[in-house]
């Protein structure tokens, strides 16, 4: 599996884990369908590839600003917890910024 595949991944982790844990929900609402798909998108087109950097770190920034604060939120408030609920893939995670 590529950095691009795990990177999406992750994300889907982090939004499904936001919507279950934060929002209380049983389904994820549809404009967190629409984050994580647009994420996906970003993350397929993104020119650097499997070399991609984190995110955070990346000279281009890719997202749409809305959409940027969107995913921030989320990474913020899921983050620390995929430690918890997905220990190798946070670790994994962090190892690449």
């Amino acid at each position: 599996m590529g950095n691009i595949d795990r990177e999406k991944v992750v994300v889907s982790k982090m939004i499904r884990l936001y919507c279950k844990h934060k929002l209380k929900r049983t389904e994820i609402p549809a404009e967190y369908l629409e984050l994580e798909a647009y994420a996906h998108k970003r993350l397929s087109g993104c020119k650097f590839g499997d070399k991609k950097p984190a995110c955070k770190r990346c000279t281009i920034h890719c997202y749409r600003h809305d959409k940027r604060q969107q995913i921030r939120e989320v990474m913020r408030w899921a983050g620390p917890r995929m430690l918890i609920y997905d220990p190798i893939a946070a670790l994994r995670h962090l190892l690449n910024m």
